[in-house]
């Protein structure tokens, strides 16, 4: 069974006292913990098998290159791709769309064509389209969403057209926490031929994803959002288009054969197998690691539980909050159409306020505009402050953050 309370006894930072209170955690959209599976996993990476991956024939560094390789698989299986082919490491999601868009937008997108980006985008998924677009000349067009933030697909519908090359949506809005219908947005991309990119930062960590029945072109995430170290993330994308792409960044390891022409006076160059075409340099070897370590974590508590647990959560958090005379919620009002994130405020006070007020009691949560700026400016909030809820919290953490609550509306 699905137990948080055992769940709590593998994070040693949830022991930590804030303030003389107990530590409450709710900024996991921002990043979670890490349970001491994965902080083990790191440590016996550095003190058993520490070596550079497909560089030597010796034995630590083929111990490097068989679990960083195992890493790729474990999360190829995670999100159901066909193989580890189809993943590339990298630092996290705003590296992976970078990548499509100078690996692929660079080359594949002219003057006289779209982008489609939804409102709702992180930053991460607008302004490397806006820097492009600069650059190439096409045009960045964005697509409305309803007023309690959910997507608005006949907006989606009516926007694309023969000029649209990719639509570029989140999978779950990392503000309102509003699930997307991304089999419907695949549908409607491939119906006019184009691609679709999806930003899965914030659901690879909290629900299941299967990228073939989604059918998506390109998939990112974030490690850190899903009990893995900072600076590794994952990009799938279809083999097909990965064996047509260029690299993004050049230099050791994503090449097969660098040889001097002295005839033409030049180098013939030739690209590494995928995925690793895609990875230069020396990886972040240890960040895979704790990766796949966090996805058999992951894997053992079974998706579908982490999802119906935090339903339950944002279910219960959304009817206690409506106890509060001065605090307005945001997002659907239906918990089973967003993951465990709600933004709100409390009337006369900002969201930093808010927020250092309640970290007067040890609970953390999110201020401003969570790199979402262009989602807060259609909702007409000034800024917002954010709880986000994981595998570890509980009910009565959110019955302190209730009554936190109702301390700051008497002051």
């Amino acid at each position: 069974m699905f137990d948080p309370y055992k769940i709590r006894e593998d994070f040693p930072i949830l022991k930590r006292e804030i303030n003389g209170h107990q530590l409450i955690y709710f900024d996991n959209a921002a990043t979670s913990q890490k349970p001491r599976q994965v902080i083990e996993a790191i440590k016996e990476f550095y003190e058993k098998h520490n070596a550079n991956v497909h560089r030597a024939v010796h034995t630590l560094s083929q111990e490097a290159s068989e679990l960083y390789e195992k890493a790729h698989e474990e999360t190829a299986k995670f999100i159901n791709a066909n193989s580890m082919e189809e993943i590339i490491f990298l630092r996290g999601t705003t590296e992976a769309i970078n990548l499509v868009a100078y690996s692929w937008g660079l080359r594949n997108l002219k003057r006289e064509d779209e982008v489609l980006v939804t409102l709702m985008e992180h930053h991460s998924n607008i302004v490397p389209w806006e820097i492009l677009a600069k650059i190439k000349g096409f045009k960045v067009k964005y697509v409305d969403i309803n007023d309690d933030g959910t997507l608005n697909h006949d907006a989606l519908e009516n926007a694309i057209s023969k000029k649209t090359k990719i639509i570029c949506i989140t999978h779950v809005s990392n503000v309102t926490g509003t699930i997307n219908d991304i089999k419907r947005a695949a549908k409607t991309a491939h119906e006019h031929n184009a691609l679709i990119l999806v930003d899965g930062a914030q659901s690879a960590p909290h629900l299941p994803v299967d990228v073939k029945d989604l059918d998506v072109d390109f998939f990112t995430f974030s490690g850190h959002k899903m009990l893995a170290p900072t600076g590794i993330g994952a990009l799938y994308a279809k083999r097909e288009i990965l064996v047509k792409m260029e690299p993004f960044h050049g230099g050791g390891e994503m090449i097969k054969e660098v040889a001097f022409n002295p005839i033409k006076r030049a180098s013939v160059i030739s690209w590494n197998e995928l995925p690793w075409k895609f990875e230069a340099g020396t990886p972040n070897i240890c960040g895979g690691v704790g990766l796949m370590a966090a996805i058999k974590y992951l894997e053992t508590l079974g998706m579908e539980n982490v999802e119906a647990h935090e339903c339950r959560l944002t279910e219960y958090a959304i009817k206690r909050l409506h106890e509060c005379r001065k605090v307005t919620v945001y997002g659907p009002e239906n918990a089973s159409k967003r993951c465990g994130i709600i933004p709100f405020n409390v009337e006369g006070f900002s969201s930093h306020d808010i927020a250092l007020f309640l970290d007067n009691y040890g609970i953390m949560i999110r201020s401003g505009f969570h790199c979402a700026q262009p989602l807060h400016q259609r909702l007409k909030l000034p800024s917002s402050a954010r709880a986000s809820f994981y595998i570890y919290n509980t009910k009565e953490e959110i019955d302190k953050f209730i009554e936190a609550l109702k301390e700051i509306e008497k002051s």
